[in-house]
């Protein structure tokens, strides 16, 4: 029993040598990560990107309402009551297009009586002038005089003034009514009827709305503190949020002045020609205005984990474990990356593909 315990630690010894020596041996190999993101969850291949500082392009977002470029009122010129509309609310128009009718009883009245006029004139005339050529001959004979002549002339000529009058009322009148047949005045869409049939139109009564749907423009007003960073931009995204739509406006334009009462600065930013279903004047829309660079700390997108009211993103740590963290997130940049106002530092890695992620 003496001699037995010596060989038993030393048998043992041995063995731990060798597994030592084995061990080191050995070639090294890489040992998958298994982070846990929620207890009992278990993840063989993760990916990570790293939260890090990127210069992206900083934007002033300006509430807009897009307008047509060309739209026109149409509105009555003469007094009477609508008797039949052509077009509705949604019809394409030509320009020329007869679009409402107004009664026209009035203005035949009209028409008519300037037709009698000038009838009335040139028959008067034709008498003045008869008159003026017998008093001239008799003035030759020496039977009447001088003043006789003279009444003769000015007789003649009252005459023909009185004819120019009458025709300038028969065109006046024909032109009146030439107004009973309301025409659009552009190539477009008609917006919305602002009086209905049988209703009294006067002059200055706004009728009938059109627009041409393939010009259209987002109209923003900028505060003057901005002004002097967005004065020389000529490109802008306009991004309709109840669409979800984003467009890029093909012509920027800050007008040479300012409102006084607002003190801000109106911005036109055009619209292609094709624009979404949905896109019409009166739209809510945000104009994004370039004004520089400014650093962000950003994520991609797929990091991003919405619960409900709840947005974080998985934070891996040195020991290999993804921890849900709560981040507060600002605008989305280009490349689909995501801005983290708080709630991670520059350097952090977070876990991306996470089945909740906002894309």
């Amino acid at each position: 029993m003496q001699t037995r315990y010596p060989t038993v630690i030393a048998a043992a010894t041995l063995a731990l040598l060798a597994g030592v020596l084995a061990t080191r041996q050995m070639p090294a190999r890489a040992v998958p990560t298994t982070l846990a993101s929620t207890p009992g969850e278990r993840v063989e291949r993760l990916d990570v990107a790293t939260a890090e500082l990127r210069a992206t392009a900083d934007v002033y977002a300006a509430d807009a309402v897009i307008e047509a470029v060309r739209s026109a009122t149409v509105s009555a010129q003469i007094a009477g009551n609508v008797t039949r509309y052509y077009v509705d609310a949604g019809d394409r128009v030509k320009r020329g297009q007869l679009l409402v009718r107004i009664d026209t009883r009035e203005t035949d009245a009209q028409v008519a009586a300037g037709v009698a006029a000038v009838a009335q004139a040139d028959a008067q005339l034709a008498q003045a002038q008869l008159s003026y050529d017998r008093t001239a001959k008799l003035l030759a004979d020496r039977f009447v005089s001088q003043a006789a002549l003279d009444k003769a002339d000015a007789d003649l000529k009252s005459a023909k003034a009185a004819v120019q009058m009458a025709r300038a009322g028969a065109t006046q009148a024909t032109t009146a009514r030439s107004f009973a047949e309301v025409r659009s005045p552009v190539d477009g869409v008609v917006t919305r009827r602002l009086a209905e049939l049988g209703e009294l139109a006067s002059p200055g009564k706004p009728l009938i709305e059109v627009h041409d749907p393939s010009a259209l423009r987002a109209v923003a007003s900028i505060p003057q503190f901005v002004l002097p960073r967005i004065v020389q931009v000529r490109q802008a995204d306009i991004v309709f949020p109840l669409l979800g739509t984003t467009l890029a406006a093909t012509h920027v334009t800050v007008l040479p002045a300012a409102d006084v009462r607002l003190l801000s600065t109106q911005v036109r930013a055009d619209l292609p020609s094709a624009v979404p279903e949905g896109v019409v004047p009166g739209t809510a829309a945000k104009v994004m205005l370039p004004t520089g660079t400014v650093e962000r700390l950003v994520i991609p997108a797929a990091a991003v984990v919405r619960r409900s009211e709840l947005v974080a993103t998985y934070v891996v740590g040195r020991d290999g474990q993804a921890r849900l963290r709560q981040v507060r997130i600002g605008e989305t940049t280009a490349g689909g990356m995501v801005e983290i106002l708080a709630g991670l530092d520059p350097g952090e890695q977070v876990r991306l593909n996470t089945p909740t992620a906002a894309r």
